[in-house]
């Protein structure tokens, strides 16, 4: 599961990399490309180093970071959307991983707390 979560998010940074060279080449465009590139990057890197967490509170914290980049990327997109710069159907699918990935995340951090305090 790690495997193929640590593929996934890394391909979220390689598609927001695709969508922002779709954006206008102005300032606004520019503006939202590299914050949206960093968040969406961020993404996978921070399920990395949460993968060699050493401990399960540092495991669940670093997941917390995951969750807040993805949520942030999904800002940024649908800024994206809401100013026109980008028609819906091109962020759309990259919205969809990243809404499935939130839930993932959101759980495996639940079921951690559970255990963790099933543990004390």
């Amino acid at each position: 599961m790690k495997a193929e979560l640590q593929k996934r998010t890394k391909q979220i940074g390689l598609d927001a990399i695709k969508i922002i060279e779709k954006l206008p080449k102005n300032t606004s465009g520019w503006i939202v490309g590299k914050q949206i590139v960093r968040s969406a990057t961020s993404i996978g890197a921070n399920y990395r180093a949460a993968c060699r967490a050493k401990s399960i509170a540092d495991y669940i914290n670093k997941l917390k970071i995951v969750e807040e980049e993805s949520d942030e990327t999904v800002y940024w997109l649908e800024i994206i959307e809401e100013s026109e710069m980008l028609k819906k159907e091109i962020t759309e699918s990259l919205k969809s991983e990243i809404s499935e990935i939130i839930k993932i995340i959101v759980t495996t951090i639940k079921t951690l707390r559970s255990k963790k305090l099933n543990q004390q």
